[in-house]
């Protein structure tokens, strides 16, 4: 409907596309149904773009099984990957999605965020690592340096 105040203030179309965020044959398009059919043409639309290919139902029970965890899809280790999450949402959906656009599902439709898993190893020592950084670094910081060659 912002475009339809535009058309009716004279805003030229490249504009409009510009404000509103639209390709310029998107506002042409817009621009004709205005023409023939007024504000009830524009209203009269429908959905811009491409159907969803899967349903936001099914989006709500992949989550719940992502929820689960990696692990309990027979994965080796808790940690999704967009691979592991596209193979998951073909599985349970039977729609395949490349890597790359399982990313813009998880951001957009899931609200999900990436993150780094923790990375610590599993026989550390952190007495040991102490010791080290109390006794040891010192020792190895106030020697000749880069500096002092």
């Amino acid at each position: 409907m912002r475009a339809a105040d535009l058309f009716e203030h004279g805003v030229i179309p490249a504009e409009i596309a510009r404000q509103v965020g639209v390709s310029h044959q998107i506002v042409s398009d817009w621009r004709a149904a205005w023409r023939r059919d007024g504000r009830d043409g524009l209203r009269a639309a429908g959905r811009a773009g491409r159907l969803p290919k899967v349903r936001r139902d099914q989006l709500v029970q992949v989550e719940i099984e992502l929820a689960r965890g990696a692990e309990a899809h027979g994965y080796p280790n808790d940690l999704w990957t967009l691979k592991r999450v596209s193979e998951v949402i073909e599985r349970l959906t039977g729609v395949s999605y490349h890597p790359a656009w399982v990313w813009y599902i998880l951001r957009h439709n899931l609200k999900w965020s990436w993150q780094r898993p923790a990375r610590r190893a599993t026989a550390r020592n952190d007495a040991a690592i102490q010791r080290w950084v109390k006794r040891r670094w010192p020792v190895l910081k106030k020697g000749q340096g880069a500096r002092t060659r």
